[in-house]
C-alpha cells in the first residue's frame, strides 16, 4: 500500500512527519529517539530530507587554500531502510534534482528499489549553496525532470534510454506544492498551473510548505480543486521552538508569519517562552485543520519533536 492509499483508506487525517539525517559522525539512534518519542501517534509515514554535498574552501597545513567537497550529513537511501526494518513504518526519501547528477540519482532509485523503499518525495532542492562547479553538473533542473526519470525507471527505462527490468513494485511518489507561492513563481495562477502539472505527471499526492494561517491552505486547496487537481493536498506544519525563527522561517521558507502568531513572539524573553507560544499556534493550527477533514497533517520537526509531541497528544 502506497502513502496516497494509506491516506485515502484512513478514516482520519494521518499523522506524518519529517526527520533531518544527523549530522556527519552521530550515530543514527538520534533518528531512533525522536520515532521512538512520537510513534505512538501511529505515524503512516516518516519522511527524510536529502541534502547535497557543498564545495569549501579549507587550509591545510601547508598554508594552501584547497577546494574540498563536503557531504555534512549522510544520504537518506540508508536511514530510509533502517527506518523501515525496525518500525515496519512507511519510509519516504526525499529525492532532488540539484546538487545530485541524473547518474547518481538513477544509482539511488537502484538501491532503493532492492532495499524495498518504494514511496518517494521529489523535490528540487536549496540551490543557494550550489557553487558554480555544481551548477554545471548534469543534473534536473527542476522537479518535473526527476518525475520523468523516475517514471522511465518504473517502466524498465534506463536514463541512457537502455531497457532495464523494471522494479517488481514500482515507485510512487509526492511532490511539493506552496499555498504562499513558490519563491519564484511570478504569481499564483502560475503556482497553481506548476501543481497541476506534477499531479498530471504522475504525483500521487501534494504535501505544503509550511505555513502559519490556516486559509492560505484552504484557499490554495480550492483553487486547485477548481483547476481539476484531484490527488490529496496534506498541509505540512511547525511548532516554532526559537525566537529567532519569526525572522529566519520567512527569510528561508518564503512564508509569512500572522500578526497575532508575531504579536506574541515578540514578548518571548527566552527560546523556552517561544517553544510555549509555538505549541500553543501549533495546536490551534492543528485543531483546524482537523475539523476540516484534511488527509492528514505532516509535522516538520526540525529540532521540535518535543513540542511536536505535546500538539499530536491533543489531537491524535
Amino acid at each position: 500500500m502506497n502513502i496516497s492509499e494509506l491516506i485515502l483508506e484512513t478514516k482520519k487525517p494521518v499523522f506524518s512527519f519529517e526527520l533531518l539525517p544527523p549530522l556527519r559522525g552521530n550515530s543514527i539512534n538520534q533518528v531512533f529517539n525522536t520515532i521512538d518519542r512520537l510513534k505512538e501517534f501511529g505515524p503512516k509515514y516518516i519522511n527524510i530530507t536529502t541534502h547535497h554535498s557543498e564545495n569549501i574552501y579549507k587550509e591545510d597545513k601547508d598554508g594552501v587554500i584547497r577546494k574540498v567537497n563536503v557531504r555534512r550529513r549522510p544520504g537518506s537511501v540508508a536511514i530510509a531502510a533502517a527506518i523501515q526494518n525496525k518500525y515496519g513504518i512507511r519510509a519516504v526519501p526525499h529525492i532532488i534534482s540539484q546538487g545530485f547528477s541524473k547518474e547518481e540519482t538513477e544509482y539511488a532509485l537502484i538501491d532503493l528499489a532492492f532495499l524495498g523503499v518504494t514511496d518517494l518525495l521529489l523535490l528540487r532542492g536549496d540551490t543557494k549553496k550550489l557553487d558554480v562547479e555544481q551548477r554545471k553538473m548534469d543534473c534536473h533542473t527542476y522537479a518535473s525532470g526527476l518525475q520523468e526519470q523516475v517514471n522511465n525507471f518504473n517502466k524498465g527505462i534506463a536514463l541512457d534510454g537502455s531497457a532495464i527490468s523494471a522494479p517488481e513494485t514500482p515507485f510512487t511518489y509526492g511532490m511539493a506544492c506552496y499555498p504562499e507561492k513558490h519563491e519564484e513563481s511570478p504569481n499564483m495562477e502560475s503556482e497553481i498551473f506548476y501543481t497541476k502539472m506534477k499531479a498530471d505527471n504522475g504525483a500521487d499526492y501534494l504535501v505544503t510548505q509550511m505555513f502559519f494561517d490556516n486559509q492560505k491552505y484552504f484557499d490554495f486547496v480550492e483553487r486547485c480543486r477548481a483547476e481539476g487537481i484531484t490527488i490529496p493536498i496534506v498541509p505540512g506544519i511547525k511548532p516554532i521552538h526559537l525566537r529567532n525563527q519569526l525572522n529566519i522561517l520567512p527569510k528561508v521558507f518564503r512564508t509569512e508569519i500572522p500578526e497575532d502568531l508575531a504579536r506574541e513572539l515578540r514578548k518571548c524573553k527566552t527560546d523556552t517562552d517561544a517553544v510555549e507560544v509555538g505549541v500553543e499556534w501549533c495546536l490551534l493550527q492543528s485543531k483546524e485543520l482537523m475539523r476540516h477533514n484534511v488527509p492528514g497533517i505532516h509535522y516538520y520537526a526540525l529540532g521540535a519533536t518535543e513540542s511536536i509531541y505535546r500538539v499530536a497528544r491533543e489531537v491524535y
